[in-house]
C-alpha cells in the first residue's frame, strides 16, 4: 500500500502452524483457506451469514491489535468469560507507519460488561447503565471516536434505531476522513450503504469483495419492503 493512502492495519496473515489440527477454526470455510487478508479502504465491512466466521476474524484482529477480548480501549484488562478463539495467537498484523492516536473495540454482545468495567477505569465515567442501550452505544461513539484511531465494531447496529444508525454512519464517515480506520461486522443495510467503503463477504467458502447491492442485507431488505404482503403470505401460510 502506498504512503499516500496509509492505513493503521494494512493486512492480516495467519500462521496455521500455530492452530491445532483439530481446531474448529479449520472447519470455517472462509477462514480455513486464508493466508492473508488485505485492507484497502479506511472503512471495511465484514458481512455474511451467521456462523460464516466474520466475528471470529474481527475478534482475533482486535485481540492481536491489543484490545481486551470483551471490548473497550487497549487500556482495559478484565475478563467476565474467556470465550475468544485461539485465532488471535496465530494472526500477524501488518501495521502502517502512522502512530495510532486512540482506539476502541465495541462488541454488542459484551457491551454490558464493558459498561460495568468502565466505572473502574475512567476518572469521570459515563455511567452507561443509567442510559438506554442505544444511548449508551452512541455515547461510546461520541466519547471515543477520534482522528487517527482504530475502531473495531461488532454489530454496532444491534442497539440502534434506523435513525441512530444514520447518526453512527455520519460519525464513522467523519473520522474515517480524519485518518481513522474502521473494521466493522454488520448486517445493517444502512451502514453498508456508506460510500467508498469496502465490503468483504465471508459467504461462499472464501472472503471476497462484494458490492452493496449483492449483500444479503440489502437484497432481503429490499425484497421485503417492495413485496411485503406477498412474502408474508408465503412465509406465514
Amino acid at each position: 500500500m502506498s504512503l499516500e493512502n496509509p492505513l493503521h492495519i494494512k493486512s492480516v496473515s495467519i500462521d496455521w502452524e500455530k492452530i491445532d489440527e483439530y481446531s474448529y477454526l479449520r472447519g470455517i470455510d472462509a477462514i480455513s483457506g486464508l493466508e492473508e487478508l488485505a485492507f484497502n479502504k479506511p472503512v471495511t465491512f465484514f458481512v455474511g451469514e451467521n456462523g460464516s466466521g466474520k466475528s471470529t476474524m474481527l475478534e482475533a484482529i482486535a485481540v492481536a491489535f491489543g484490545f481486551n477480548p470483551e471490548g473497550g480501549t487497549r487500556n482495559y484488562n478484565f475478563s467476565t468469560y474467556d470465550s475468544h478463539s485461539p485465532l488471535c495467537d496465530a494472526i500477524r498484523l501488518s501495521r502502517g507507519y502512522k502512530k495510532v492516536a486512540w482506539g476502541y473495540f465495541l462488541r454488542a454482545e459484551s457491551f454490558y460488561n464493558v459498561a460495568t468495567a468502565e466505572e473502574g477505569y475512567v476518572d469521570a465515567p459515563e455511567f452507561y447503565h443509567k442510559k438506554s442501550h442505544g444511548e449508551s452505544f452512541l455515547s461510546v461513539v461520541q466519547n471515543n471516536f477520534k482522528p487517527d484511531g482504530v475502531y473495531i465494531l461488532d454489530e454496532p447496529e444491534a442497539a440502534l434505531s434506523p435513525q441512530r444508525q444514520l447518526t453512527l454512519l455520519i460519525e464513522i464517515d467523519k473520522y474515517a476522513k480524519a485518518g481513522a480506520q474502521f473494521i466493522i461486522v454488520t448486517h445493517s443495510p444502512i451502514l453498508l450503504g456508506m460510500s467508498d467503503a469496502e465490503i468483504l463477504s465471508f459467504d461462499d467458502g472464501e472472503i471476497h469483495s462484494c458490492s452493496y447491492e449483492d449483500t444479503d442485507s440489502y437484497q432481503v431488505t429490499e425484497m421485503f419492503i417492495n413485496h411485503r404482503e406477498a412474502i408474508l403470505k408465503r412465509l406465514l401460510n
